[in-house]
């Protein structure tokens, strides 16, 4: 897990929620996020210092969260600040909304980046039991 985490970034400590959620998903639930959301997000997230992080999060094929680069591409990636994301991840911010104002930049395939509010909504379901 602590290969996943970035130092100096909010969002670190939600991608480190979100990979431990798709650690617990057995085999079946893995397949069923996979089938439904069909993508590879690439999130880039700059902090307060304009140090950039990378992690990807897959569920193309293998329904996973790697820091890093998207390998294979990416199907969307996805560009903003650490606070954008945190704000987005805790439901403060509607996407959309971050994308309309400019917060949030995307390149690829802009329709999946919609359903990157679901993947993120599964960390806090898995929170709150």
């Amino acid at each position: 897990m602590s290969d996943i985490k970035v130092d100096g970034f909010k969002a670190s400590d939600f991608i480190v929620d979100l990979h431990t959620t798709f650690d617990s998903f057995t085999d079946a639930q893995r397949q069923a996020q996979v089938k439904k959301t069909k993508g590879i997000f690439e999130l880039r997230i700059t902090n307060d210092d304009k140090k950039e992080a990378v992690w990807t999060i897959d569920l193309k094929k293998n329904g996973v969260i790697l820091k890093g680069l998207a390998s294979p591409k990416a199907d969307v990636t996805l560009i903003m600040s650490d606070d954008t994301f945190s704000q987005l991840a805790s439901g403060k911010m509607d996407g959309q909304k971050a994308f309309l104002t400019g917060k949030l930049k995307a390149k690829g395939n802009i329709m999946l980046a919609t359903k990157l509010a679901a993947v993120l909504q599964m960390a806090k379901d898995k929170a709150k039991l």
